[in-house]
């Protein structure tokens, strides 16, 4: 058994006694991070997917650019020139990934502008708070992206990895923060770009190093600048992570108190209640069906009891669905 496992760890490892193999990834490397006519389409093409479809607040759409991912190919480059010190790969690399992503950033300021819209849906609003989570996943993602690489039975883990760790989709909300002067939104939105960059980048320099694309001692430089870079980014994104939960212990309290211990929330119908922490004081939308109408004045009372109860301000937004009841004896005649 023992011997079993020793063979199988020096197949996995064979990549370091292979030459050939060596020259033939970094001459795949060379070609998927060269900027040319197909990577910009590709570029463009996802970028107005993935601009459009948080716009429209599509989640479908969303997924269909993901899968495009031009952004990984330079990415994992990125990763292997660094770790075996090819100069030429490195910028090449470099070039490409901030041509594709400063390409992205004006596509999709310029959409922004087009589209004239004055406020943002869930799909966007989310990709402004990254936390410990989202670098756990690009780690995990980037470290099977890298891997696939190597071994190409498991190339179509690809489009899956492409999902979980998206990095046009950040990229776009960047620019639509541009384009409305939103620079809370942008700097939220770089954040976890950087966190998906970075979490690829040392995922896949571990997955290229543990099969043997380089000997250690040529790849600890470049792999403790990684760390370290990545580093820094732990400590805002624990921030968010704390600041997360405390939202979350929040929103749950909030709900508890309008539910059960309001006399306005026994005559109405929760449908949703969705939070933006953005703003300050944060909103909250709550859409809620009722027969009577709700006034201004107890909107304002249910702001006061719920910063009494909470010890936190709350600005509160009703989207009010009317129930009207209808009866076989009713003398009601709806139109459709």
């Amino acid at each position: 058994m023992l011997s079993n496992t020793r063979d199988r760890f020096h197949k996995f490892r064979r990549l370091q006694a292979e030459p050939d193999q060596q020259h033939k990834l970094q001459t795949e490397f060379l070609n998927e991070a060269t900027p040319n006519l197909t990577y910009l389409t590709l570029i463009i093409g996802s970028c107005i997917i993935a601009t459009l479809g948080l716009l429209s607040n599509s989640v479908a759409v969303i997924i269909g650019a993901m899968i495009i991912a031009p952004l990984m190919l330079p990415i994992r480059a990125l990763a292997f020139s660094a770790l075996t010190a090819n100069i030429q790969l490195f910028r090449q690399s470099l070039i490409a990934l901030g041509v594709g992503t400063l390409l992205a950033v004006g596509i999709a300021c310029s959409l922004g502008l087009v589209s004239g819209l004055s406020s943002f849906g869930s799909e966007i609003l989310s990709r402004t708070k990254p936390t410990l989570l989202d670098l756990g996943i690009a780690i995990a993602a980037g470290g099977i992206s890298g891997y696939a690489k190597l071994q190409p039975k498991i190339s179509g883990s690809l489009a899956g990895t492409a999902i979980a760790v998206a990095l046009m989709p950040p990229i776009c909300v960047v620019g639509l923060g541009v384009s409305h002067a939103n620079w809370s939104l942008s700097l939220g939105a770089t954040l976890l770009y950087l966190t998906n960059l970075l979490g690829i980048i040392l995922a896949c320099m571990m997955a290229f190093l543990i099969t043997g694309c380089s000997p250690l001692k040529r790849a600890q430089k470049p792999l403790m600048i990684t760390l370290v870079l990545t580093g820094l980014l732990i400590i805002p994104l624990s921030v968010s992570f704390v600041k997360l939960i405390r939202q979350s212990q929040l929103e749950a309290s909030l709900k508890s108190a309008l539910l059960s211990r309001t006399v306005s929330f026994q005559r109405l119908e929760l449908v949703n209640i969705d939070t933006n922490w953005l703003t300050d004081p944060p909103e909250v939308r709550l859409s809620v069906q009722a027969k009577d109408p709700i006034t201004p004045k107890q909107v304002r009372l249910l702001e006061t009891f719920l910063e009494r109860e909470t010890g936190q301000q709350f600005s509160l937004i009703f989207q009010v669905g009317k129930i009207t009841e209808v009866r076989a004896n009713s003398n009601t005649n709806l139109q459709p």
